[in-house]
């Protein structure tokens, strides 16, 4: 469910502000709009955590360029001093002064390799030479061939002749910018290589996230706490559930609160409470960055539910599936609660109930259809699911999306109709499930699924239809909403699109098991000896069920989040238009 909210409005004393952010924070049920927020403390904190994450990023691409090898770690160099040195507080300036430093330095070797360009085709000559050869009343030019490679040539008591260019003769002898070339590309090996010494200490700066973070929202919430004379106030959202806690609070604290419900024309923030059992669906919300809005249903349950269905279809092989797995089953042993940590994080938790249950969903349909890694398992070829879904006109299998698709649909339209059984207008949902069903047959018709189609899904249709037509408005909307029943025709051919849309999960799923199948088809029919012929089979393996493993990942997040974020939604009446309930409260 989706839980209702109070608006909350807290005074208190101005010299007491700070104070009262304090506590409302300790309670942490309050959610508050910072995103007004523009003061330099807030700017400042923001900085402090951008510098943060950025010598962060710093040190693991360090890290990384040492592992590759194009640079060698030295302790012995100053650089390295500095950053072993830093304390915790320090180590992000001190990163990020290095980096400035390598940055320096790579753009002082690349400024003069620029000069050694230019110079190198007239050879480690003394400038000081020619500009005593000027002296004399000698006038020497130095040119370049435009029209052939780099080549130099220096002219006396003459002038440039056509097609050959000018330059200034250079400041110093080449061996000289050459040898600062050097001084130049060693510094900056030496920070890199400081850099990658400091990489261990990652762990430090990413401990200070959450500290940073509270900061800025502590400040945040200093710039939009307003006051007026000897008053402060704050405005934000709250729980109904947690009404008594913040009620407790302000009678401790001295505060006055008011509390009312949303008025028209705002928009509490969203916080869904699903059953316990689907609770980890939100998040994956969270990491979709999704949300209904507030005055919209929580569609968790079927949410999950259909996006499991969805997500062991689109990949298609009960082997992806085994790896998933295992791969969750090790991301639970690592993140096992020790004697110092009791509890598991909430959202590694909540990601690796929803990898079990999908990778296990994969598994299942693996058993059911017989694919594992594009091939089948001999004992299993004959069992009745696989020789149904394995119908050579893949009748069935599209009879099955067409039917997840009619029964999602169908679910959507139920819904919202009994949601709204104290008023008339749900007679126009329950005809919107009428027509789906008819058009689910229409579907399974073009295709050649159904054979024939019965006389009474005309009456059925036709009563779905007047019921949409009927009560889908009320008298008193005719004239602002009249419009939207001149659409009916678009719409009702709309509901044969979003049901044939469903056979994506046919197609990509199907798509994958041929993917795979050719990559296993590839190495086993290499023409060479056994004795070799294994390298090129191992790495055609890898590298091809590598690949489509990646795509298979990529189908879900376009097809199986479509299918329930707009065809199904679109039935529901799902905007998904709201935003978090975010508390204001110290990580």
């Amino acid at each position: 469910m989706i839980v209702e909210m109070k608006h909350l409005t807290l005074l208190c004393m101005a010299k007491d502000g700070v104070k009262a952010l304090e506590s409302l924070r300790e309670i942490g049920c309050v959610h508050v709009d910072l995103s007004s927020a523009d003061s330099s403390d807030f700017s400042s904190a923001k900085d402090e955590l951008a510098d943060a994450e950025r010598a962060e990023r710093i040190l693991a691409k360090a890290v990384r360029t040492a592992a590759n090898g194009t640079v060698s770690v030295d302790g012995d160099n100053p650089e390295t001093q500095i950053l072993s040195n830093a304390k915790s507080a320090t180590l992000v300036d001190a990163v990020l002064k290095v980096d400035s430093d390598r940055q320096s330095a790579e753009e002082e070797a690349e400024s003069l390799r620029s000069v050694i360009r230019t110079y190198e085709p007239f050879g480690d000559f003394d400038p000081a030479l020619a500009e005593s050869l000027r002296a004399a009343g000698v006038p020497v030019r130095i040119a370049i061939d435009g029209g052939r490679p780099p080549q130099g040539k220096a002219f006396f008591n003459g002038e440039v002749p056509e097609g050959w260019t000018e330059i200034p003769l250079p400041s110093e002898r080449l061996s000289a910018t050459k040898a600062k070339l050097a001084v130049a590309e060693s510094r900056a090996a030496a920070c890199t290589a400081a850099l990658a010494e400091a990489g261990g200490r990652i762990s430090t700066i990413r401990d200070r996230y959450p500290g940073l973070k509270d900061q800025v929202a502590f400040a945040a919430a200093c710039d939009v706490l307003s006051t007026q004379g000897e008053i402060s106030w704050i405005e934000g959202w709250v729980p109904v559930d947690a009404v008594p806690k913040v009620r407790a609070k302000a009678v401790s604290c001295g505060w006055g609160i008011l509390m009312r419900e949303a008025r028209e024309g705002e928009t509490p923030p969203t916080l869904i409470r699903p059953p316990k059992l689907f609770r980890p669906v939100a998040a994956l919300f969270s990491g979709l960055g999704i949300a209904p809005a507030y005055d919209e249903a929580d569609v968790s349950v079927p949410f999950l539910c259909y996006f499991s269905l969805f997500f062991a279809m689109l990949v298609g092989d009960g082997g992806y599936g085994a790896i998933i797995l295992a791969l969750t089953i090790w991301g639970w042993i690592k993140t096992r609660p020790s004697a110092e940590v009791r509890h598991r994080p909430v959202v590694v938790r909540s990601w690796l109930t929803l990898l079990t249950v999908f990778s296990s969903a994969t598994v299942i349909w693996g058993f059911l259809s017989n694919t594992w890694f594009g091939a089948g398992l001999p004992f299993a070829k004959d069992w009745p699911t696989v020789t149904w879904l394995a119908d050579a006109t893949y009748n069935n299998m599209m009879l099955l999306c067409f039917t997840i698709g009619a029964s999602h649909l169908i679910l959507a339209r139920v819904w919202s109709g009994i949601s709204m059984i104290n008023d008339r207008v749900c007679l126009s949902q329950f005809g919107w499930a009428g027509i789906v069903f008819f058009m689910y047959w229409v579907t399974c018709s073009i295709v050649g699924i159904f054979s024939s189609f019965p006389k009474w899904l005309y009456w059925e249709f036709g009563v779905s239809l007047a019921l949409v037509f009927g009560f889908t408005l009320k008298g008193s909307e005719l004239k602002s909403r009249g419009i939207e029943l001149g659409m009916l025709p678009l719409n009702i051919m709309s509901c044969l699109g979003d049901i044939i849309s469903y056979v994506r999960l046919f197609a990509v799923g199907l798509a994958s098991v041929k993917v795979a199948q050719n990559f296993n088809d590839m190495a086993i029919g290499l023409d060479l000896p056994l004795y070799i012929k294994w390298i090129p089979l191992v790495l055609i393996l890898l590298v091809g069920h590598g690949l489509n493993f990646a795509m298979a990942g990529l189908s879900i997040l376009v097809h199986a989040v479509r299918l329930n974020t707009l065809e199904f939604s679109n039935h529901k009446g799902i905007s998904w238009a709201g935003y978090a309930f975010s508390p204001f409260k110290k990580h």
